[in-house]
């Protein structure tokens, strides 16, 4: 009998949840650029982690469905990307605040 985690990382991407997160990880660096380039601030760096983080989501997702093991290991690497942004932002917040 398959575990849940089992059944939700390694499970089948779906299409539709892809274009969700592709499309939020192209907004979130849409804004972070605008912000840098022609507002002069500095990056935001818990965004690029989130963008980082929904890019691989996204781009799991997108994959075939023959290749759900590949998927499953982008999926933990997200995982590990934004869990790594919250540890980041118990431990020392100024790292990602500036």
């Amino acid at each position: 009998m398959p575990s849940i985690i089992d059944k939700t990382v390694f499970g089948e991407p779906s299409r539709g949840l892809a274009l969700v997160y592709l499309c939020g990880a192209l907004l979130l660096a849409g804004q972070q650029g605008y912000y840098v380039i022609v507002e002069r601030a500095t990056p935001f760096y818990a965004g690029l982690f989130l963008i980082a983080g929904m890019a691989l989501f996204g781009i799991a997702e997108s994959l075939p469905k023959p290749r759900r093991g590949a998927a499953g290991v982008m999926r933990l690497t997200a995982l590990v990307v934004l869990v790594s942004m919250l540890v980041i932002m118990i431990v020392t917040p100024e790292l990602l605040t500036n």
